[in-house]
């Protein structure tokens, strides 16, 4: 395992811890009006970006390359979390989720094609 991935894998299951724990105590705040509904919807999206960079890495460590696999079981973790907090959370969540998804696969490329011209 690369020293990088190594730090970040740690990174990344810290934080969904903290935001996960953190979510469970503000649950009846986050619940209590439309825009913090929003904001739940918004903290778990994170914990989908957290969980996704924890599998992506623990693939990659161990030799596997990532997949929408990946995707679809950070997807899952994060709108149980969400299912938590309120109804509408998860469809806010599976929406911030979306558009998180699409800019990390936008910046990939960009970094992975900035990375191939440098080799050449």
């Amino acid at each position: 395992m690369a020293a990088g991935g190594g730090r970040s894998m740690l990174g990344s299951m810290l934080l969904f811890t903290v935001v996960l724990s953190l979510q469970e105590v503000y649950r009846g705040k986050l619940a209590s009006s439309e825009l913090f509904t929003i904001l739940g919807g918004f903290t778990s999206s994170l914990l989908f970006l957290f969980s996704l960079t924890f599998i992506g890495n623990l693939q990659e460590s161990s030799g596997t390359k990532s997949s929408w696999g990946a995707v679809v079981i950070a997807v899952i973790i994060a709108l149980v979390a969400a299912s938590t907090v309120h109804r509408v959370c998860i469809t806010t969540c599976f929406l911030f989720s979306a558009g998180l998804l699409y800019e990390m696969n936008k910046i990939s490329g960009y970094m992975l094609s900035e990375s191939k011209s440098k080799r050449h």
